[in-house]
């Protein structure tokens, strides 16, 4: 009995110096795992301002796109005068590419380079570098001018239905996505980027309508 009570009074004894070192480390381990989360939460709150701010900056893009659409429309309709003096040479331009996106029911088969800018809108389709990357869980957004020539870039955006499929194809993989759905929204609504964390989105942003643009053309689309 005696022994009962040494070997009592020897644990109590451990517990009393080790509480307040577990406790210590278990708030250390707490504390950390707070840093962590809130890091997590700036970097998603980080990123999907900065997704908003492309979003946004797609009417400068898309109002400079008309202005030159329609440049291009009045010069051509004029009798160019013959000239003798060879066009400046240009450089090739570097831009690579990371995917490529094709359409097969309206006959869309374009390059997609990273992020919304003037260079890259000019000559393909462009992922908004901030949203979800291409064929992972979230909201991908791959936007493109919608030029007056027909069949140019997404001009024939507006002819997508429900069920339609689009296939994204990076370096590494495949992507099918289905069109569940199109709509014309005002350019300051930005609930189009919305995502959940299970499902794969692809959303397709343009401008409408094609001459004098005032809101966006928007397909929404998930994997399939």
């Amino acid at each position: 009995m005696k022994r009962l009570l040494s070997y009592g009074l020897i644990i109590i004894g451990l517990l009393i110096i080790v509480y307040p070192r577990a406790s210590a480390w278990l708030d250390d381990r707490q504390q950390e795992k707070l840093m962590a989360q809130w890091k997590v939460s700036v970097d998603d709150e980080q990123a999907q301002q900065e997704a908003l701010n492309q979003y946004d900056r797609l009417s400068t893009l898309f109002a400079e796109a008309e202005s030159e659409s329609a440049g291009a429309t009045s010069d051509a309709d004029e009798t160019a005068e013959p000239s003798d003096t060879p066009a400046p040479s240009q450089e090739p331009l570097k831009l690579n590419a990371i995917a490529t996106i094709r359409i097969p029911s309206i006959k869309v088969n374009l390059p997609v380079l990273e992020g919304a800018t003037q260079k890259n809108m000019k000559y393909a389709a462009a992922h908004l570098k901030e949203t979800a990357p291409i064929g992972e869980v979230g909201n991908a957004a791959i936007a493109a001018h919608r030029m007056r020539a027909k069949g140019k870039l997404f001009n024939r955006l507006n002819e997508v239905k429900k069920g339609d499929k689009i296939v994204v194809e990076t370096k590494g993989e495949t992507y099918t996505y289905v069109v569940t759905g199109t709509s014309i929204v005002e350019p300051t609504d930005v609930s189009v980027l919305n995502y959940n964390k299970k499902d794969r989105r692809l959303t397709l942003i343009t401008c409408d309508p094609v001459v004098d643009p005032t809101h966006r053309l928007i397909v929404h689309a998930e994997m399939a």
